[in-house]
């Protein structure tokens, strides 16, 4: 298990600048992926590379960490996860599905866990969800150690999607999901967008830079 929040699979990705800032190296990029029915866009930091990406069957997912970390050995991992068809569960919900991954960390952590719902939202007109969750000790890695998420959870058209922002640091009693650091990292990712997948559009997908 790489991340303990892992939780789902994503498809294609597709890369395109979103913010020239100064003359050196932009602080972020647009990142706007193909993921089953919907194209994904966020701004992705410009610290964080790309190290794992994997579908299988209605999963997705796509993991990046700061540069020069890998997917074993990471202070901070970003996570988009895809669930193909899930608007057709019922009683699914953005709630819903952040529960579920709340309850898969927290069975990892049961003496160690919080979390910090942030509550039900919008983006754009799809509905979403953003908590942040933690444990305090965990196991997985090379060394104990503390992981705390923020996970935005949104409704598509026809499919879930996930982006989770993961910190490890030294284990405690008590993980940091009151921390200010989070809603700067929600605002860092935004604008947080689902676009229509367009007949014969390629990368860098204008239809969607253009809604940004």
């Amino acid at each position: 298990m790489r991340t303990a929040i892992t939780a789902a699979a994503i498809f294609g990705v597709s890369l395109a600048l979103v913010s020239a800032g100064r003359a050196q190296a932009p602080q972020s990029f647009r990142v706007i992926s193909p993921i089953f029915g919907q194209l994904v866009s966020f701004a992705m930091p410009s610290r964080f590379a790309a190290v794992y990406e994997n579908t299988r069957g209605g999963h997705y997912i796509r993991e990046a960490v700061r540069k020069g970390e890998t997917p074993e050995r990471w202070t901070q991992m970003i996570t988009v996860t895809g669930e193909k068809g899930m608007t057709l569960t019922p009683g699914a919900s953005p709630e819903m599905l952040a529960g579920t991954i709340a309850g898969g960390f927290k069975s990892a952590c049961p003496d160690s866990f919080a979390a910090n719902p942030l509550g039900a939202t919008h983006f754009g007109r799809y509905e979403g969800f953003v908590a942040v969750i933690g444990c305090g000790r965990i196991d997985s890695g090379p060394t104990r150690h503390s992981e705390t998420a923020l996970l935005i959870t949104l409704k598509g058209a026809s499919d879930y999607y996930t982006i989770q922002w993961a910190e490890r640091g030294p284990e405690s009693d008590e993980p940091p999901v009151n921390d200010e650091r989070w809603q700067a990292r929600l605002r860092e990712l935004s604008p947080i967008e689902l676009c229509p997948i367009v007949a014969g559009e390629a990368a860098p997908y204008p239809s969607c830079v253009s809604k940004s």
